[in-house]
């Protein structure tokens, strides 16, 4: 019975032994190690910072830089499912020839525009197409525009202004002033600046005039 008890007892002891080793040995050959770089890595969007400041930047300062030439090159991100071209055949896209002063979602021979685009009204100007080139679901909710949109904003404005070359044709806008909010900020830090000399000034003037009846009370 004790001889049977401890065959039984070796090979547990056996077994352990034979699976710490492998565990062991595993661990050499399946090193795993620090990893330096995992995969490949996914950019989410920049919703804010740099994009949001460019999005900001009024496509009326812009335009003065732009280059139409860019903007052709640009504009081929668009070939696939615009033409531009005067007497052009739509697409997936509407034709984009004289777009810019045109109705947002009229004309283009009868193109099937969506709901959401005719809900915006108005005309095309450069602002309405600098917001729809930035995002057209935010500037149209519910569009079929399958585009993300541009967030390059001299990108921007380099294909607005190569738009407004074919068939529209329109005045580009004044540039802001650049110093129009410095001026204005100037100004409040001079006003600010000479409230306490005035308070002072006010502050003196009983003092002044209380002096001439004081010096009969010297006589």
């Amino acid at each position: 019975m004790n001889d049977r008890n401890n065959t039984i007892a070796g090979w547990v002891l056996a077994a352990c032994g034979a699976a710490l080793g492998l565990s062991i040995a595993g661990g050499m050959i399946f090193h795993s190690g620090h990893v330096e770089k995992f995969g490949y890595p996914v950019e989410a969007a920049d919703e804010g910072g740099a994009g949001a400041a460019e999005a900001a930047v009024p496509i009326a300062a812009l335009l003065p830089k732009a280059d139409a030439a860019k903007g052709a090159e640009v504009f081929k991100k668009c070939a696939a499912c615009h033409t531009i071209n005067q007497g052009g055949a739509n697409g997936v896209g509407p034709n984009l020839y004289a777009t810019l002063g045109e109705g947002i979602a009229e004309g283009k021979g009868g193109f099937a525009f969506s709901d959401a685009l005719k809900a915006v009204g108005g005309k095309w100007d450069f602002d309405k197409m600098n917001a729809w080139l930035t995002s057209p679901r935010k500037f149209a909710p519910g569009t079929k525009m399958t585009f993300a949109g541009l967030s390059n904003a001299q990108d921007r404005a380099d294909i607005i202004l190569y738009i407004n070359q074919q068939g529209s044709n329109l005045p580009l806008p004044a540039a802001p002033a650049a110093d129009a909010k410095p001026a204005a900020g100037a100004e409040g830090a001079a006003g600010n600046a000479s409230a306490p000399a005035e308070a002072a000034g006010n502050a003196a003037a009983p003092a002044n005039a209380a002096a001439p009846a004081a010096e009969p009370a010297k006589k």
